[in-house]
């Protein structure tokens, strides 16, 4: 098998206090609650229109068909296994490495770089080890980092504290496991977490290249979670006390969402089809029924679809009414421009073979993105440098 294809209404949500274990530096002041805003659909209205080859609908909200990618400049290079990247309130990028378990912050002006230290519990081997990486929606008064990461025995969410006063390698805190015992593989470990508009938080699974999980909703391999930031299942989830939020995936590593709350995903298909998708609560996006459009009743079909060796999309991100998505195998970044849940116009490539396999796209801000390269991962030709963090303006 190819490797590396590979809400409803207002709810409250109190937070628990963070566990001892967190709570011995300063830097947490006190563990309080939140509530969670008015939870809009993270998924679309209806059904989308598949394939990349969707034709514009004409409405004025459609983002422009073509578009353009300027590199503005290199801000890191010589990363080993980057995968995950997460800007800091206030500046500053962390970027987790796989294969070393380890997390650095990146001064994005001068470049400088900073090992806060190594997680602990990391296994990697193969597509596993430290993947994504997201800051809490609270960072500003806790201080808090989540990771997914493999383990000895399965996949799992923690969180730490950052003490950034304290000297470099030392900075991060014991992980605190929040949520454990998703599938894990030599392959097909998904790996992306993200924090919602609606403050939960979310995460694309893997099946660990055992297919039947996927359609298995008991099952945590081949799903987006949802969870509270204490790593329940989140109020409003579409199957009552259950952490699943949509099923019939093979691999998501890519999740993004629009100025309307709408969730996009990016999932790597087997020797076909590698699909982004509209994400809507409860539905089966077919694996391994289907691969990416298909006639079956009861799957929902992508909004964009690639051959493989065209994408092996991992991250995603939304810009000015466009999904930027990296490509691995294809080495590029494509543009898909939106009309709602639907493709505007046909996807557009950029970057082709340039910067070799791309792994992490990121908002910067306006219109710009950060972009992480994947060339030490194994499967790359890595150059003097790589792997690297770019800065680059998209329209």
């Amino acid at each position: 098998m190819p490797s590396d294809r590979c809400l409803g209404g207002t709810v409250i949500v109190r937070h628990r206090a963070v566990p001892a274990a967190l709570a011995v530096t300063a830097l947490l002041l006190t563990a309080g609650c939140s509530s969670g805003g008015g939870l809009a659909p993270a998924g679309p209205p209806g059904a989308t229109t598949p394939g990349a080859t969707a034709a514009p609908t004409g409405t004025a909200s459609a983002a422009p068909a073509k578009g353009s990618v300027t590199v503005l400049r290199t801000v890191a290079e010589g990363l080993k296994t980057p995968w995950g990247l997460a800007p800091l309130p206030g500046g500053g990028l962390l970027v987790s490495s796989r294969d070393e378990g380890t997390i650095s912050r990146i001064d994005e002006k001068t470049g400088r770089r900073t090992e806060l230290g190594t997680v602990s519990g990391v296994a990697p081997a193969g597509e596993g080890g430290l993947l994504g990486i997201a800051v809490s929606p609270d960072y500003a008064s806790d201080h808090v980092l989540y990771a997914y990461f493999t383990s000895a025995s399965d996949n799992r969410i923690v969180r730490m504290l950052y003490d950034e006063r304290k000297p470099s390698g030392e900075q991060l805190g014991a992980p605190d496991t929040v949520f454990k015992g998703i599938p894990k593989g030599f392959v097909h470990n998904g790996g992306r977490i993200a924090f919602g508009p609606d403050g939960m938080l979310y995460a694309g699974t893997g099946e660990s290249g055992r297919r039947g999980l996927a359609q298995d909703r008991k099952s945590l391999g081949g799903k987006i979670l949802r969870l509270t930031p204490e790593g329940e299942a989140a109020p409003g989830n579409p199957f009552p006390g259950s952490p699943v939020y949509s099923y019939g995936h093979r691999n998501v590593q890519g999740l993004a969402w629009d100025d309307r709350q709408r969730l996009f995903a990016a999932e790597f298909g087997q020797d076909t089809w590698d699909e982004l998708n509209a994400i809507k609560p409860g539905d089966n996006y077919g694996w391994p029924e289907a691969e990416g459009r298909s006639s079956g009743a009861g799957f929902h079909d992508p909004v964009a679809q690639w051959h493989t060796d065209d994408a092996s999309p991992s991250g995603i991100a939304w810009v000015g009414g466009v999904i930027w998505m990296a490509g691995l195998k294809g080495e590029r970044l494509w543009r898909v421009p939106l009309n709602g849940t639907s493709a505007a116009a046909a996807p557009q490539a950029f970057l082709t073979g340039t910067y070799g396999r791309l792994r992490t796209v990121v908002p910067a801000g306006g219109d710009r993105i950060w972009l992480v390269t994947s060339n030490t991962d194994g499967r790359g030709k890595p150059k003097k440098g790589d792997d690297r963090v770019l800065e680059a303006r998209v329209r």
